[in-house]
């Protein structure tokens, strides 16, 4: 028998009981830019969301349209998301990191009948991606351009009536569609019901302690899955209370101002924090105080102070693999992450660990409402979850593909689940690469050591039909200045040299790595090398790299720059 979503549960009841019942209570708080903040009551909330709601019904654009969203995250993205559903539509975010062309794919593939332009950065570049004559409203944090040139928020909202009523929509409609960044091919249009997000928030719940006291941080992107389920539908179910990030600058005392009792974050931010905390003091530093009982706690405290982590009572990562050595560095710190795993298809919720460093390289067990198998045929994770995808929207074929002959969703990724029922991942099925010598390699295990040295952003390990693999490192941001320095340039290839050392210890003989290529351009959505949540686009390495990795071999160094 089908599991569906209660009546109660679904967004827009949810909406209706924090209106009715938590009227005065602050529901979202936004950085205005330079320091000022504002807070939106949910009584705020739902009168400009009504406002909206009505403005857009008035527009008589047939029921279950398409309207899309195009801003970084900001009170008013959440109230755009409500209006477009109070009215009848459906929402299409957009990442706010986009090239021009893509966002004319997705405008025109979703047929989108208007666009909500809000925080952006790279305006400029995105601009010529928006079809002639598509209407547009501006937030009230929009660029200035947009602000000139389009119907503003604010006006509207000021002379327009309320929509009234409790207008509500059935489980099984269609509430958005998720265009996936997708680290291969054009972007896919992912169909969710209103259902889908009621029932893995449902079971998500009861391991995720999201409470009505609690805080969370929104800064990454409200266009991807975990995002939209954690903290919009997340905010929904239990009325937390949302802070927003205003910029990668100001990050720090964002956290410090919303000081998240809940806080996710991709491996590369943990990671990010951990070399923050090591440049001011010493990983032998570090280790001493620990290990001092008096000094212990203080220690403790002040560095997730600093962090703005000091009330939070449940950590986590996803969207890529966690390096074990994080999560112990972590666990050191009373901070234990937990990790989860899932696709845009299936809402991003199917595993999550439960604390302790036990599970450590898993990704735990599934929900309850979730079942997960291993296709003994290639080692492919398959899933089937009462929120998997309607389908790709106008994608017949790819949907089809997505699914087994049974019903179960196929990940792509590869892995294999222990006696505890725990699943660890162990790469994509279309990832692994063989060697000249006729040997496999899984690139994402040596991927998750090499990114543990403090100099590197992002990596990734190739090399289909040489005799060994290698990998290519982009350095950060202070890592590549230090390296225009001779004295730095000689500390980095030493520090990347002992790295690559200990490294290839751990690895079997046809996995280890021939040399490290640094580069020091970052790899960014711009140039087309990493998606929109950071992960690499091999396929696009290969294309550009490929025809170097024989020159590099050759060069029979352990260490080599790359010159474009």
């Amino acid at each position: 028998m089908a599991i569906t979503a209660q009546p109660d549960s679904l967004a827009l009841q949810r909406l209706y009981h924090w209106e009715k019942t938590a009227p005065n209570r602050v529901a979202l708080t936004q950085p205005l830019g330079g320091g000022p903040v504002r807070d939106y009551t949910w009584a705020e909330v739902l009168d400009q969301t009504r406002r909206m709601a009505a403005h857009l019904q008035s527009l008589g654009l047939p029921p279950g349209s398409r309207i899309a969203l195009l801003s970084k995250n900001t009170a008013h993205w959440l109230m755009s998301d409500f209006a477009i559903w109070m009215a009848g539509f459906v929402s299409v975010p957009l990442y706010p990191t986009l090239a021009a062309g893509t966002i004319r794919q997705i405008l025109e593939h979703s047929e989108s009948k208007l666009l909500f332009v809000g925080k952006l950065d790279g305006w400029e570049g995105m601009k010529p991606g928006i079809p002639a004559g598509l209407p547009c409203i501006a937030h009230p944090l929009a660029p200035a351009d947009a602000l000139k040139r389009y119907a503003q928020w604010d006006d509207i909202v000021a002379k327009t009536a309320p929509l009234a009523g409790h207008p509500v929509r059935p489980a099984d409609e269609m509430c958005t569609i998720m265009y996936t960044s997708g680290t291969t091919g054009a972007p896919k249009g992912v169909m969710h019901t209103f259902g889908n997000f009621a029932l893995a928030v449902a079971d998500g719940l009861k391991r995720v302690p999201l409470r009505e006291d609690g805080r969370m941080l929104s800064y990454l992107p409200l266009s991807h899955v975990v995002e939209r389920a954690l903290v919009e539908h997340g905010q929904l179910a239990t009325g937390m209370h949302v802070y927003f990030a205003e910029s990668l600058d100001t990050f720090t005392s964002d956290l410090q101002r919303a000081r998240p009792t809940v806080f996710f974050s991709v491996p590369r931010l943990w990671v990010k924090f951990q070399q923050g905390i090591q440049a001011k003091m010493p990983p032998k530093k570090l280790d001493l105080f620990l290990k001092l009982p008096i000094l212990n706690g203080i220690v403790k405290k002040k560095i997730l102070s600093a962090l703005g982590l000091q009330d939070c009572i449940f950590a986590a990562g996803g969207a890529a693999p966690m390096p074990t050595e994080l999560l112990r560095w972590y666990a050191r710190l009373g901070l234990r992450l937990a990790e989860g795993y899932g696709m845009t298809e299936n809402l991003g919720a199917t595993h999550i660990t439960e604390g302790g460093l036990d599970a450590a390289g898993t990704v735990g067990r599934p929900y309850e409402q979730v079942q997960c198998r291993i296709d003994p045929a290639n080692g492919e994770i398959q899933c089937k979850t009462p929120w998997n995808m309607l389908g790709y929207y106008k994608e017949p074929q790819l949907t089809a593909q997505a699914f087994t002959e049974d019903g179960w969703l196929r990940t792509g990724d590869k892995g294999s689940v222990d006696a505890q029922g725990r699943l660890k991942i162990t790469g994509r099925v279309k990832d692994l690469f063989k060697t000249s010598k006729g040997k496999y390699v899984a690139p994402a295990p040596i991927e998750d050591k090499l990114v543990m040295n403090a100099a590197v952003e992002a990596c990734c390990v190739t090399g289909a039909n040489l005799g060994q693999p290698l990998a290519l490192l982009m350095l950060n941001v202070d890592a590549a200045k230090k390296s225009r320095d001779p004295a730095g340039k000689t500390e980095i290839e030493e520090s990347l040299s002992a790295h690559l050392a200990a490294i290839n210890e751990t690895l079997d003989p046809h996995e280890q790595l021939d040399c490290l290529v640094l580069m020091t351009e970052a790899w960014t959505v711009e140039n087309d090398l990493i998606t929109p949540t950071f992960k690499v686009k091999r396929n696009r390495v290969e294309d550009l790299f490929a025809k170097n990795y024989d020159i590099w071999v050759g060069a029979r160094k352990k260490i080599v720059w790359y010159q474009a």
